[in-house]
């Protein structure tokens, strides 16, 4: 057998690996999203909106935060989402959107401003309740600031609101 011959078995053969590999991992419930269910024990979820009790808001954080924690288990998992008694339920608030001075130029003003948006989230897992946790999430954006808030602020909470549901959920599904 020609050496050529041997590669070519040996590139297929890995290949063969690696599918079942995938295969396999996809039958017992985990993909390559991120999320680790058993979908034979845990079907359903319950998503409760999560209410605005910071003092400084915006008002259209609470419903662009809300549809995009849903959305997020939506697109990346088989739960069906219902309104109560979820085997797994995620509910919390939205306790703190605030914006400091981040950096100082040479003349001594602001040059930067760090806008920070922080929930508190209660994970209950009713078929395993040694994953329940209750703990907080925060992100950060930053702008110039010479630029007015209002003219950033939409696509800063956009990303921030991303950041914080890719870490809710991580930290409730993807057991990371």
């Amino acid at each position: 057998m020609t050496m050529k011959k041997k590669l070519i078995y040996i590139h297929l053969a890995l290949m063969a690996f690696v599918l079942t590999t995938i295969t396999a991992c996809a039958f017992k419930g985990y993909k390559f999203n991120g999320a680790s269910i058993d979908y034979t024990k845990t079907k359903t979820i319950q998503i409760n909106d999560f209410p605005i009790r910071s003092s400084y808001v915006w008002g259209p954080m609470g419903p662009l935060f809300n549809n995009a924690l849903k959305d997020e288990f939506a697109n990346h998992t088989r739960l069906v989402q219902v309104k109560r008694n979820g085997d797994l339920k995620i509910e919390g608030e939205i306790i703190q959107y605030t914006q400091r001075n981040k950096s100082v130029s040479s003349e001594g003003y602001s040059a930067q401003v760090e806008l920070t948006m922080t929930v508190s989230v209660r994970f209950t897992n009713n078929v395993n309740h040694k994953e329940d946790f209750e703990r907080q999430f925060s992100a950060s954006q930053t702008y110039e600031s010479t630029q007015n808030l209002n003219s950033v602020q939409e696509e800063l909470v956009t990303q921030m609101t991303k950041d914080l549901v890719e870490q809710i959920f991580n930290a409730t599904v993807a057991n990371w």
